[in-house]
């Protein structure tokens, strides 16, 4: 951790030394001790990444170093927060004709004195060891692009174990409702042999609605009735609950009248399951429904059902192996004496699979020289301990040091907590951690090659979408953090920030909330250098005044509905704005957050997501938000040429127009084609149509993904979408398109004349015709009156993914689809028994004439 308050200090002084002389004046002394201090904290970054921690620990305390920094860095941000405070309030006096003396808070940072005194001596020590030790063998991090890891599905050990849970649940389906409880110590596998029965394509196919919650310590039944609901309308049709309904009586509703397979995962007491069963439905309905637990407590099994558990044991020394061979070295020869090393550490980690799977990652990533090491560290942290936690913590000891913050950051998210990836990047950036997107996902693909954090949802374009990390691993992050002194800068689902507020409030730089509590809201006033706020969770329905003079803040996050008052132009720094509804309101998305006009005085803002928020007209007087990226969702968007010049770097847009509330508005679409880096792009009309107003849209060429929802296109206008050349996630919902009849084939001509120049005619149109889709990696048609579909397998030369659901019109696809090479999974929606029977027939076809696997789900 020291080497990443380094980085952020050295971040923090460049910024100051940046800032304009005449509002922020630093002494000429303050300047030379600033410099002095910056060239001290350039060597202790550059000695801290070239010498692993081990090797200096005994000339000194890493400890010591990051005090150090962090108290130089809490100085200077004070620094400029103070000088910020005073700057408003000078203007507020200027106005009433009161100016104020500069010299009030001229700053000559003799504080700094006192951290040099602290970081010389440190410096000196590692300038003599770096003498000593010389060229450093431990290779550093390559500057090349670091590909996405791939992830392993392997099932070493666990086929008996499925094999008995996959008879116990799909032998009798008219049987009455089960509970299949798995047991067994931390780290063993319990959620990774759930998850691989969930996903199976047997179970898939045998339960129509699936669902997977998380009870874990700190459960609320709120928050997993919720969870739960909300996982289970993605498939279920609109019909079958009434809104108004409770949200008990909704869960009630669906998992009586469907059948279904929930797993419970880490449920920890039996008072847990007696607060969340009532929402399961009839416990006696008889149509093979099941209910997987799993618990590290037998116990807790016991009192949930009288079903004998499936208890998971320590893997064999055979098992073992295999599972470290295909996580460590997989088809690498080994030689001789590094497989008995190999061997060695297979032995260490005594069968438990995550102890296993963490060291693998070192392995993988560690040169075979250094396996010998690891394996003294595996057998001296059995020697010192009967538990896991030493050879686990051995996944933090061998991680670059440029990932540990990185790490750190994610261990202090709640037990259990599901991450999106996309807002775990925003906030590494936020913090300074990583320099942009890219970088951080770098960093996000090297931690899950050392298995720290488990991928546990992929995007249709098999991106990463979420992760989680294991208990025992987050257990091992927050104890490092304490070791550290990292806590004072992080706070995740604190309740109560008052109390936080006596602790660090000086020091603090995240605050994240997940606990409904309005009245903590009000310490906020005293975090003056927070860099991250994310309330979104929170009863509140403003936020106090004094936030918005966080001068240091990059990420602001809460929930609506709330006030975005004018003073929001305050935060010059703010990167990341996010306003969504907050758990309270998941089911309730009819109120309105207007955003104020200063929202274009931010020059920095990277990201607005706001979802029930209109973007205010600029009224010419605005300047570009040059910075921002992503713009999602916006309602009513006028895409008028001077709003695409303003918005000209937008990467991802989402826009819900309103059919029946403004028929006959011109939103000039035709100008989505002028941003020119878009790369995703979603276009959604709720209650009625904007035909009538010819709102055609003209794409830009660079649009990877792009969804369209509710506009009730004639089929005629997917050409322009089969030309875009990068396009690879298509999804296209509620009757995008409308008509019998979607054809990609270019109609013959009934024209006999047979001379050169039409057979070259027609010989260019074949060719500009195969030109079709030709990134296409993903396709879903959801909620279609499509009842042919002609088509070819030219056109879609790609496919990976082909996804039909209530589509009820359309019976068959043709049977060239099967033939395109890269084409892994149809899925179509069970109701649709023609369609399923025909999508079969092509799967039984491949798999004759050629062996190719093809996968059919129903869904």
């Amino acid at each position: 951790m020291a080497y990443a308050v380094c980085h952020s200090l050295i971040q923090t002084i460049d910024r100051i030394l940046n800032l304009d002389p005449q509002k922020y004046p630093i002494s000429d002394e303050g300047k030379k001790r600033i410099k002095d201090l910056l060239a001290q904290i350039e060597f202790v970054k550059e000695f801290l990444r070239k010498y692993p921690k081990e090797e200096v620990m005994e000339h000194f305390k890493i400890s010591d170093v990051s005090n150090a920094a962090n108290q130089a860095e809490d100085l200077m941000e004070h620094f400029i927060y103070e000088h910020y405070r005073w700057n408003l309030k000078a203007e507020k006096m200027a106005a009433v004709g009161r100016p104020r003396n500069r010299t009030e808070i001229l700053y000559d940072f003799r504080e700094l004195d006192v951290v040099m005194d602290e970081i010389s001596p440190i410096a000196e020590k590692m300038a003599k060891l770096q003498q000593q030790l010389g060229v450093h063998p431990v290779t550093t991090a390559s500057s090349d692009p670091v590909s996405k890891p791939d992830l392993d599905t392997e099932t070493v050990g666990l086929e008996e174990y499925l094999k008995d849970i996959k008879d116990s649940m799909c032998g009798q389906p008219s049987s009455q409702r089960q509970i299949i409880p798995i047991t067994g110590m931390g780290g063993i596998g319990k959620t990774t042999l759930a998850r691989t029965v969930y996903n199976d394509e047997d179970i898939i196919n045998e339960f129509p609605v699936r669902a997977w919650i998380v009870v874990s310590h700190n459960y609320k039944v709120e928050n997993i009735f919720g969870e739960l609901l909300y996982a289970l309308e993605q498939q279920i049709p609109d019909t079958l609950v009434d809104k108004s309904e409770t949200v008990e009586n909704k869960l009630h509703r669906i998992l009586t009248l469907k059948k279904y397979l929930i797993v419970v995962d880490d449920l920890w007491s039996a008072k847990a399951w007696d607060d969340i069963r009532k929402a399961f439905g009839d416990p006696k309905k008889c149509d093979g429904s099941r209910i997987v637990i799993t618990t590290r407590d037998e116990t807790v099994a016991k009192d949930v059902t009288t079903s004998p558990p499936h208890k998971m044991e320590l893997m064999s020394r055979e098992n073992s192996w295999i599972l470290l061979k295909k996580k460590a070295f997989r088809d690498r020869e080994l030689e001789p004496a590094i497989e008995k090393i190999a061997w060695e550490v297979v032995d260490g980690c005594q069968g438990l699979p995550l102890a296993i799977v963490l060291i693998g990652g070192i392995l993988l990533e560690e040169k075979m020289e250094a396996w010998g090491d690891i394996a003294r560290d595996v057998k001296f942290a059995v020697e010192s301990t009967t538990e896991f936690g030493k050879r686990i913590a051995l996944s933090y000891t061998y991680l670059p040091v440029d990932l540990r913050p990185c790490f750190l950051y994610m261990g202090g998210f709640p037990e259990d907590h599901e991450i999106r990836i996309s807002k775990l990047i925003k906030l590494w950036i936020a913090e300074g951690f990583v320099g942009n997107e890219n970088e951080a996902k770098e960093h996000l693909y090297k931690l899950v090659r050392r298995n720290l954090p488990l991928i546990t949802s992929l995007k249709p374009n098999a991106d990463f979408k979420s992760c989680n990390i294991h208990d025992m691993v987050r257990d091992m992050a927050k104890s490092q953090s304490l070791d550290e002194n990292y806590e004072r800068r992080q706070s995740i689902g604190h309740t109560d920030l008052t109390r936080l507020a006596r602790a660090y409030a000086s020091t603090l730089r995240s605050c994240l909330t997940f606990q409904p509590n309005e009245s903590s809201l009000g310490g906020l006033r005293k975090f003056k250098l927070l860099r991250v706020l994310d309330v979104v969770d929170t009863d509140a329905y403003s936020l106090p005044a004094p936030v918005f003079e966080l001068f240091h803040l990059r990420y602001l996050a809460f929930g609506c509905p709330m006030e975005v008052p004018y003073a929001i132009s305050r935060l010059q720094n703010l990167r990341a704005l996010i306003v969504r509804p907050s758990k309270r309101l998941r089911h309730h998305s009819s109120d309105n957050v207007d955003l104020p006009l200063e929202i274009w005085m931010l020059p920095l803002l990277n990201h607005l997501v706001s979802f029930f928020d209109l973007l205010p007209d600029p009224k010419g007087a605005a300047s570009a938000l040059e910075k921002l990226i992503t713009l999602n969702v916006v309602k009513k968007l006028i895409c008028t040429e001077q709003m695409m010049g303003l918005l000209y770097n937008l990467k991802k847009l989402a826009i819900t127009y309103f059919g029946d509330k403004y028929p006959n508005e011109d939103y000039q679409l035709h100008n989505l084609h002028l941003l020119t880096r878009l790369e995703k792009l979603t276009l959604v009309v709720k209650e009625g149509s904007l035909l009538k107003v010819k709102s055609k849209p003209v794409f830009p060429k660079t649009l990877k993904k792009l969804t369209l929802s509710g506009w009730r296109f004639p089929w005629e206008y997917m050409k322009g979408i089969a030309a875009l050349p990068e396009l690879q996630v298509l999804k296209l919902r509620d009757h995008a398109f409308e008509g019998g009849a979607w054809s990609t084939i270019k109609e013959e001509s009934n024209d006999d004349d047979d001379d050169d120049d039409n057979d070259n005619d027609e010989e260019e149109e074949e060719e500009e015709e195969g030109k079709l889709f030709v990134e296409l990696e993903y396709l879903l048609l959801q909620e279609s009156d499509l009842e042919v579909w002609k088509t070819k397998k030219d056109h879609f030369p790609a496919l990976k993914r082909l996804v039909l659901n209530r589509c009820g019109k359309l019976k068959k696809i043709s049977e060239d689809m099967g033939n395109i090479l890269e084409l892994k999974l149809i899925e179509v929606d069970r109701t649709n028994e023609s369609l399923l029977e025909c999508a079969r027939a092509i799967r039984d076809k491949q798999e004759e004439d050629y062996g190719r696997v093809l996968i059919v789900r129903q869904i």
